[in-house]
């Protein structure tokens, strides 16, 4: 097991590596001369290249990439250029580890613009992932134990129906008649768990989490039930049913943990793609997460603060992989040999 998690972490540190490296070329290649955004039309040109010299942007991609790996591990200074720093050392900006660039634009690095945001961002996505994860799994196994039924059918129909519906298509759903015209919640507005505790902080989760977790909902409801069934008709599952146990011990811990295998593997990479779905729902709901900044970040053409956006977001999708597949040796043994 341990050479199993060696190689699975050695094979996403690759990754993430290899990410980093293609996210900051696709960036480094678009035409944007971020020194005329920051510096402003009025700039001269020896302003210009200061500001560029100050901020890295002057170096090749390979000395661009190369600094901004050495921030992420040990942290940098701003200005970049050493001499700059001692001919105008009111200007530096010291960035810890890890480092993912400095913003001009919002005189910041954007660490530190993450770190403000990501909670908001994070709160949303790991309630819906539990909203989802629980109501998924439990409606999937009862339509599955009542296939054919009334049940099954009105549980099967309504999960199509909501998987239909687009997310920020129900989030103002709810926000129009659940918190406004029928006023069973307070109108959303993120609470911190430092400001309104832990029930304040929860109360504020209630709505996006609820608009980010139907969709996927849906989806997992269709599927336990798929996976349960096509379990209930394995050997092994006959075999406990001779042997006389009860109908709950065969349902839930022998053909539900066979058809958590597949579900575990979707449930984690569609939590890490759950953070995208967080930066569309933050923005119906006006909640000041790492969507808002992003779309600052783009209306500003601020490109360091979208390149750190976006190797946060990858990142999380590989450190999901990771994750998935050591759940995946827990449940299924036999994946370790492989």
């Amino acid at each position: 097991m341990l050479a199993y998690v060696i190689r699975r972490v050695f094979a996403g540190v690759i990754m993430l590596i290899v990410m980093s490296i293609v996210t900051f070329a696709l960036f480094f290649a678009t035409p944007i001369d971020q020194e005329t955004f920051i510096c402003g039309k009025n700039c001269s040109a020896a302003q210009k290249k200061q500001t560029a010299a100050a901020l890295g942007y002057d170096d090749n991609f390979a000395e661009q990439w190369v600094a901004f790996a050495k921030g992420v591990v040990v942290g940098r200074d701003y200005p970049n250029d050493p001499k700059l720093r001692e001919t105008a050392p009111q200007t530096i900006a010291r960035c810890d580890a890890p480092c993912l660039g400095y913003s001009r634009q919002q005189s910041n690095t954007v660490t530190n613009l993450i770190k403000e945001t990501f909670p908001v961002s994070f709160s949303i996505a790991i309630s819906a992932f539990v909203l989802w994860m629980v109501g998924g799994v439990l409606f999937g196994v009862i339509a599955a134990l009542k296939r054919g039924t009334i049940i099954d059918r009105g549980v099967v129909g309504l999960s199509l129906i909501v998987y239909a519906f687009p997310t920020f298509f129900v989030g103002l759903l709810l926000y129009k008649f659940v918190a406004i015209q029928w006023g069973l919640t307070e109108i959303p507005r993120y609470t911190s768990i430092a400001d309104g505790g832990i029930t304040g902080w929860m109360g504020s989760l209630t709505l996006p989490a609820i608009t980010l977790a139907v969709f996927f909902m849906a989806a997992y409801v269709r599927m336990t039930r798929s996976y349960v069934i096509e379990s209930f008709h394995e050997d092994y599952v006959r075999t406990a049913r001779a042997k006389g146990l009860p109908e709950r011990t065969v349902t839930f811990k022998h053909a539900l943990r066979a058809a958590l295998t597949p579900i575990v593997t979707m449930a984690g990479l569609d939590f890490a793609g759950l953070m995208g779905g967080a930066i569309i729902t933050e923005s119906v709901f006006n909640y000041p997460g790492m969507g808002k900044l992003a779309v600052a970040a783009s209306n500003d053409f601020d490109l360091p603060t979208t390149v750190g956006l976006v190797i946060l977001l990858a990142a999380f999708v590989i450190i999901a992989n990771i994750i998935v597949d050591l759940l995946y040796a827990v449940i299924d043994p036999r994946v370790r040999l492989g």
